[in-house]
């Protein structure tokens, strides 16, 4: 569990820095990747992917976060 939680969380950071544009502050940034980790496993898990090691992990989370991100702002946009 911690384990899930610390890579969310450098996830997210790396999402926020990866993205370009406007941010959404640390903070939001650090939900986003500990969102994006949940999002990342089923997205890749619909593929037959499944990470089994720390770096698979991050990039699925980090991924997950990215796609939270860009529709953040794409709703952002609409409203």
């Amino acid at each position: 569990m911690l384990h899930a939680i610390i890579v969310g969380l450098i996830a997210g950071w790396l999402a926020g820095k990866m993205m370009r544009g406007y941010g959404y502050g640390p903070l939001c940034d650090l939900v986003l990747g500990l969102i994006g980790g949940i999002v990342g496993s089923i997205v890749f898990g619909a593929f037959g992917l499944h990470a089994a090691h720390l770096i698979g992990s991050l990039t699925v989370s980090t991924v997950g976060a990215m796609l939270l991100v860009a529709g953040a702002r794409i709703l952002g946009d609409e409203v």
